[in-house]
């Protein structure tokens, strides 16, 4: 059993370290130091991507708790766009999860790059607790802008961030669980993004469920028109 004393001493050597650092990183004008200021001046709700290396101070955690900021380690889905050269969206998928579906993401990027697509990885980059709202966001916006033909979203049940992505205008995401569903999705709904489950399904199944969402193009005739009349819906409250 640990004793009080034991205790206390370990807890002033990490203040000591986070202390040191955060001074460390001032005097150096280093950028990738999070202060509380930094999370003040960001909108409610938000998220912020930071460096996989960045200090967030204690006070600036707690900040982001309190303000409901979610700050993700790696970078933004745009820059990493940017970075890959991927302008036009033609054979470009966006991949996302959070931390329930990391590994599967993960699995899922390398299987569609030894298809042929490019790849852009917009997080989560690590197994570190992450809100998937944020995640869905970022990779139905890169569809939505054309920067992606697609996107792959992974989290727990598929579900919520299925949600999310439907919020982005032009968005037409689809949580499938088996093959039937995903030819479902793609060839009568016209599906721009798929969301997975990483709860419910397997590693195999996903990658099967994956390969035929790619591969089935939409119906056309009939189906066309009853997407037009999702997209009317859409369109309707976006007036409002």
């Amino acid at each position: 059993m640990i004793d009080e004393r034991t205790v206390r001493e370990m807890v002033r050597r990490v203040v000591l370290r986070t202390v040191q650092a955060t001074a460390d990183a001032a005097t150096t004008g280093d950028s990738r130091l999070v202060t509380q200021q930094d999370i003040e001046s960001l909108t409610a709700g938000s998220a912020v991507h930071v460096d996989e290396e960045a200090i967030v101070t204690p006070l600036a955690r707690q900040t982001a708790l309190e303000r409901g900021v979610t700050v993700v380690r790696g970078p933004s889905a745009e820059s990493v766009a940017a970075e890959s050269g991927s302008t036009d969206g033609e054979r470009t998928v966006a991949v996302a999860a959070d931390h329930g579906g990391f590994e599967m993401k993960q699995a899922l990027a390398g299987h569609l790059r030894e298809r042929g697509y490019s790849v852009i990885d917009c997080g989560t980059h690590g197994t570190e607790s992450v809100d998937y709202p944020d995640l869905a966001l970022a990779a139905a916006r890169l569809v939505a802008q054309g920067k992606a033909t697609a996107a792959i979203i992974v989290d727990g049940a598929g579900i919520g961030s299925c949600m999310a992505a439907n919020k982005v205008p032009g968005i037409r995401a689809a949580m499938c669980y088996d093959e039937a569903t995903a030819v479902n999705s793609r060839e009568h709904n016209a599906a721009n993004v798929l969301t997975l489950g990483a709860g419910l399904i397997g590693g195999a199944l996903a990658r099967r469920i994956v390969d035929t969402w790619l591969d089935t193009p939409h119906g056309g005739g009939r189906h066309a028109r009853r997407v037009d009349k999702i997209m009317d819906i859409e369109r309707r409250y976006l007036k409002g």
